[in-house]
């Protein structure tokens, strides 16, 4: 991660300006991209939670609640080493089920809140340490906090807006263009 930084051409230092650190320099992109999620997310109408384009995928709903606890888990990131999805023993995570739109905007609103708030102080060094998935026990994947933040809160909330979108869309709903220009 710090290799990555240092490839940023604010780094080295120059004329006296201090480096920009990893989060500032991503912040940009961070609000930008849960701005127009939250556009998505207060388009969903409570009449197309269950919908779904085949027995197989997830529903409007989960979708919308999904997105609606992604950027929650920037704070885990940042404040854990690890997660297990399902814990020896404990309980495997489960997403949110909420059944009212607005519920679930408001939880976005709650957890980009928060994310922004943390991820904003978040040091270089910070976002370099290392960052595990487990399942069961079992290490998935080890990456860093940073690249974890970019893949599995930036990106992947970047993929479940775009199925929300079409969803909607199939359903007749309008939705503003994601990336209008």
């Amino acid at each position: 991660m710090l290799a990555l930084i240092q490839s940023y051409p604010s780094y080295p230092p120059q004329n006296g300006n201090p480096r920009m650190s990893l989060a500032t320099l991503t912040l940009p992109e961070f609000d930008d991209e849960m701005d127009r999620t939250r556009a998505v997310l207060a388009a969903v109408p409570k009449q197309f939670l269950d919908w779904k384009p085949a027995a197989a995928v997830r529903s409007v709903g989960w979708n919308a609640n999904h997105l609606a606890e992604i950027v929650g888990w920037t704070a885990d990131i940042l404040a854990q080493d690890e997660f297990d999805l399902a814990p020896p023993g404990g309980p495997k995570y489960e997403t949110p089920s909420l059944d009212n739109p607005q519920q679930i905007v408001q939880k976005f609103d709650a957890a980009l809140a928060a994310a922004r708030a943390l991820f904003a102080t978040a040091s270089d060094e910070k976002l370099a340490e290392n960052w595990t998935m487990k399942m069961g026990g079992q290490p998935l994947f080890t990456i860093s906090k940073g690249a974890c933040i970019r893949k599995w809160v930036l990106n992947h909330t970047i993929h479940h807006r775009a199925i929300l979108s079409i969803y909607l869309r199939i359903c007749g709903v309008e939705v503003t263009p994601v990336y209008d220009g």
